[in-house]
């Protein structure tokens, strides 16, 4: 990994189920839209004043989502949020900066 770029991406577990799962609500605040199903595909991260991560969400059964969610440093003890998000991808759309 680069000097403050993104990891490989790798396919996302239980800890990265969880932590989308701490943005679901505004997620679906920011799109208008609630989704039946929230499931974490893989993801990336990057180091920053925290971690950065993005992360490949299935929403239907062909319809994804790419959320970059901010988890600061644990003694800021704050909740990870939601930086942005980008609607409409598909399976194959490959995770990127933004």
């Amino acid at each position: 990994m680069m000097c403050g770029g993104t990891s490989d991406a790798k396919p996302a577990d239980a800890e990265i189920q969880t932590l989308i799962e701490t943005v679901r609500e505004q997620s679906e605040e920011q799109a208008a839209k609630k989704h039946d199903l929230f499931k974490a595909i893989e993801y990336k991260t990057q180091v920053v004043a925290g971690t950065n991560y993005f992360v490949k969400v299935q929403v239907s059964d062909s319809e994804f989502i790419h959320l970059r969610i901010f988890k600061a440093l644990p003694h800021v003890n704050a909740l990870p949020k939601l930086a942005g998000q980008q609607l409409g991808k598909s399976g194959e759309d490959a995770l990127e900066y933004f």
